[in-house]
């Protein structure tokens, strides 16, 4: 079973049964959807609801579409399980959770413990986000 962080903690958890964007367009039912780069929420037919989880893919950390695609699926609406997989680096894991994202498979397990400690990077933030939408001047 593979290990993520989701909540704040690290959690053990079946591997799931992704469908692809190409599968779902051609009417493959499911919960469970990964979306790669270049398939934005925009091209999921039907009702979002439908799904409780939606990954997102990052093949290498540099590509940051997943950060805004998260805010997107969030934006239309999207209340299930957002898990970032793949590529990203713990550095990034603080501005993944603002984006949307509530839990996260890295790619190397047994430094969870050590990335647990990325949320707590920064004690505040001055723009406004999913995880927070007011930015820092409106909260003072």
């Amino acid at each position: 079973m593979p290990k993520l962080i989701r909540n704040g903690a690290v959690v053990e958890e079946a591997a799931a049964e992704f469908l692809s964007l190409e599968q779902v367009q051609a009417g493959a039912v499911g919960s469970a959807l990964i979306l790669e780069p270049g398939e934005a929420p925009d091209q999921i037919p039907g009702e979002l609801s439908r799904f409780e989880l939606i990954a997102l893919n990052f093949p290498v950390f540099m590509d940051g579409r997943g950060f805004s695609y998260a805010r997107e699926l969030r934006e239309l609406g999207f209340g299930g399980e957002i898990r970032a997989i793949g590529n990203f680096i713990r550095d990034q894991l603080f501005f993944l959770k603002r984006c949307g994202v509530d839990t996260f498979e890295l790619g190397n397990e047994q430094n969870l413990e050590e990335a647990l400690a990325s949320f707590a990077d920064f004690s505040d933030s001055y723009q406004a986000a999913i995880d927070q939408p007011e930015p820092l001047f409106r909260r003072r």
